[in-house]
């Protein structure tokens, strides 16, 4: 990373939503950097983030581009436990890891940690995960500080060390003479299990319908 993209990386509200259009802040970063991208492609940081990132590379401040997103109040991930099945998706989702448990268990997120990144949302398959407002009436930098950003990018920063390790004790315990398992038919399967235990249960609490 360049000296002006380092700049803007550090102007950014590391969420890590994906929403600019690339995987991380780091890469639009150097994108805009590099002319590749917009200063305008930053729901979280909202106008205001527009504004410091024209003063960074000297370009004109833009609307935020309505295609990207729309600012608004900082929101939270929240798991409705009821109908959580402990498939472990939206652990493997989240970019700063403030989702715990584990496999076949009640999941939880965890509130200082969340961003309000919003990809756990199309990952889970029982639709147990909602978000609520967080900053009412505040937006963009104004609901989300210098402090909460470098936090943010110190646990994401963790969650790719977690992810590597996790892959290579992964590759290291895989027998030599088997090929492993993908990791999205494990992932469905542990998903379909969890759904079928789920209708069990369901089925099992369902009251005895009445006899005429």
């Amino acid at each position: 990373m360049n000296g002006l993209a380092a700049r803007i990386h550090d102007a950014l509200p590391q969420t890590q939503c994906t929403r600019c259009g690339y995987p991380d802040c780091a890469g639009y970063a150097q994108a805009v950097a590099d002319g590749q991208a917009g200063i305008n492609q930053c729901p979280p940081g909202g106008a205001e983030g527009v504004a410091r990132l024209a003063r960074l590379t000297g370009c004109e401040a833009l609307p935020l581009d309505p295609q990207f997103g729309t600012e608004g109040p900082r929101a939270m991930a929240v798991i409705d436990e009821a109908w959580c099945i402990g498939c472990t998706l939206c652990l493997d989702a989240c970019p700063t890891d403030a989702i715990v448990g584990i496999n076949k268990r009640m999941h939880t997120v965890i509130e200082a940690h969340c961003t309000g990144c919003e990809l756990c949302i199309p990952v889970c398959p029982v639709d147990c995960i909602s978000l609520e407002v967080e900053t009412p009436g505040r937006s963009g930098w104004q609901a989300w500080s210098h402090a909460q950003a470098e936090a943010a990018l110190r646990r994401y920063k963790l969650h790719g060390e977690h992810r590597r390790a996790d892959k290579r004790k992964s590759e290291q315990d895989a027998p030599a003479v088997a090929q492993p398992q993908a990791a999205d038919t494990r992932k469905r399967s542990i998903v379909e299990a969890a759904l079928a235990r789920a209708r069990a249960a369901s089925q099992q609490q369902r009251p005895p319908t009445a006899k005429p």
